[in-house]
């Protein structure tokens, strides 16, 4: 059986204020083309699926067309699951309709869903709270995924109805895991376990989450998972959260984050994207191959020092997103800016680096308070930037001021 295994979408994801939905809809078509050609048997997508709690209509169309089109007309089940910039009530609010197609969405920890049968022959036939069984039309073994969708310790361990609140979260995901493995998994199918974690090998460091992957290491998260948490039964963990493919060590089973399918911060320049291509039998251990996404553009950090090396630079990385430190003796100016633009379209971030202002700023001055507003405010612009505010900064200063005082 092959199970192709995504994570992290974050559907409508903008970077800065610039909108990557055209490299969503390229990327997702690519995944489409690659369970085809590899022809896999189901896929299972590990948490956020959106990038908010409530993200815009032409995102959900797109989602729903992508999974949608991953089915296979039905022949290929495809699992979702709710990670933490996810709503799990928006996630499971079209599982009714998902079923006849073969999608299921499950956005808590204790999320159930019902068993069905298509006319193509696929079949979920075993449900319980966390976990799923399929009859797939291509494989002659059913497929059983134990599911763990994110929420934070609290609600997580009042979904499992903990009743200690001090227990410990590790030790109580990995007996509710065991509970679901022991009852469900045996070695005459295809075992996995899909989940929205942060998961690290014992007595490694743990890896730090991106500029763009909320924290869920905190007071009222969910805390840190061990790789030996996982049942032995199962064969393959399909983890979802940090946005660089990584496979966690371990000598049961792999334990992988297949990692974000687009580069969504400018902490992950250059970082090389895939999906996960999963190759079990019952009874056996996973093989795992990673394989290049190869739609979406790359994001670039460029440092510059003037004008004519931020030309050089922009146009020989015109396939990439660009963060431009520019080295400058002055502000840059509104041609100034137009022009760089105009030589690449893709400036997200546009940052100015005064020379002068470093040395400027250790450089100590008593403070003159007989001087008006505006003369103390030049002072301190000149202080901190190297150089005297222009005009038009000037002005909107005294806009400020009119307006305080015609309110005082």
């Amino acid at each position: 059986m092959k199970i192709l295994h995504s994570a992290d979408w974050h559907v409508g994801k903008k970077l800065e204020n610039f909108s990557r939905i055209k490299e969503q809809t390229l990327v997702l078509g690519e995944i489409c083309s690659i369970a085809d050609s590899e022809s896999v048997d189901a896929v299972v997508i590990s948490g956020d699926l959106f990038d908010t709690y409530n993200p815009a209509s032409e995102a959900i169309e797109l989602f729903y067309r992508t999974v949608k089109q991953l089915t296979r007309e039905g022949t290929r089940p495809v699992v979702a699951i709710s990670g933490n910039h996810d709503s799990p009530d928006r996630i499971e609010t079209a599982d009714p309709l998902a079923r006849e197609c073969g999608i299921i969405f499950l956005g808590y920890p204790n999320s159930k869903t019902m068993p069905f049968k298509l006319e193509s022959g696929l079949e979920l036939s075993k449900t319980d709270e966390g976990f799923v069984e399929f009859n797939v039309p291509t494989a002659n073994y059913p497929l059983r995924i134990i599911t763990t969708p994110y929420a934070n310790e609290f609600r997580l361990k009042q979904a499992l109805n903990v009743q200690d609140k001090e227990a410990d979260l590790r030790d109580i995901l990995q007996n509710r895991w065991a509970q679901i493995a022991n009852k469900y998994c045996d070695n005459k199918g295809v075992n996995i376990l899909a989940t929205h974690l942060f998961v690290v090998k014992r007595g490694q460091q743990a890896q730090e989450e991106s500029d763009d992957e909320r924290p869920i290491l905190h007071v009222g998260g969910a805390q840190v998972v061990y790789a030996d948490n996982f049942p032995p039964q199962v064969q393959y963990v399909a983890l979802g959260h940090l946005h660089r493919k990584q496979i966690i060590a371990s000598d049961i089973q792999p334990v992988v984050y297949s990692g974000s399918p687009l580069s969504y911060s400018f902490a992950e320049t250059n970082q090389q994207k895939y999906v996960m291509i999963v190759e079990v039998k019952p009874g056996k251990k996973a093989e795992v191959l990673a394989v290049e996404l190869k739609q979406g553009k790359g994001l670039l950090r460029l440092r510059a020092d003037g004008m004519k090396e931020a030309e050089e630079l922009l146009l020989s990385n015109q396939d990439k997103l660009i963060e431009l430190t520019l080295k400058t003796d002055a502000y840059i100016s509104a041609a100034d800016r137009q022009h760089l633009n105009a030589l690449h379209s893709g400036i997200v971030t546009l940052i100015p680096q005064l020379k002068t202002a470093a040395s400027n700023q250790s450089n100590s001055k008593n403070i003159d308070i007989g001087k008006d507003f505006t003369s103390l405010f030049t002072d301190y612009f000149k202080h901190v930037n190297g150089l005297e505010p222009n005009p038009s900064i000037l002005s909107l200063l005294n806009e400020v001021i009119a307006d305080q005082k015609q309110n005082a």
